[in-house]
């Protein structure tokens, strides 16, 4: 039986930690895959790119960052061949993000690495700790823009019998 909480439990530590070792895990990942250069950014950002092209201001919008923010994480995937930054052909004031063949590429390799990582947590945890864990997680998120960002994630799997 786990140990109940106490005042002292430090609950965000714990969750920074374990934001840091996905951080790590994905980097290494990707890394088996051939891609050494992996940021932060990264995950969020190709799999919104997945989907088309979207300017400066609706990537910064999906990453819930300013468009100064997404300016960044669009040039940094561009310096690194994953996508190309150009003016929209209809509105010259928009400026668009749009994965290249390697971004997609890419992308579909992020895609796998956060497969398998989701994969060793369900293999490691129980499935009903699981479901207690998403609440938790959930409780955490508290401004609306992440809450609606989780939204589109789907709970964990139900336990089998």
């Amino acid at each position: 039986m786990a140990k109940k909480s106490t005042g002292d439990y430090h609950f965000g530590d714990l969750l920074a930690l374990a934001r840091q070792s996905w951080i790590t895990q994905m980097a290494s990942g990707l890394a088996a895959k051939g891609y050494n250069e992996y940021r932060r950014s990264d995950a969020a950002a190709v799999r919104q790119l997945q989907r088309g092209s979207m300017s400066i201001g609706r990537l910064g919008a999906a990453l819930g960052v300013t468009r100064q923010a997404a300016r960044k994480v669009g040039d940094g995937l561009e310096r690194r061949g994953f996508a190309t930054i150009s003016r929209d052909e209809v509105d010259t004031r928009q400026v668009n993000v749009k994965l290249t063949r390697k971004g997609e590429a890419y992308a579909e390799a992020v895609r796998v690495v956060i497969e398998d990582l989701n994969r060793t947590v369900m293999r490691n945890v129980r499935p009903a700790d699981l479901v207690a864990a998403d609440a938790v997680l959930r409780a955490v998120l508290a401004d609306e823009h992440t809450r609606r960002l989780a939204a589109f994630l789907g709970p964990p799997p139900a336990p089998r019998r």
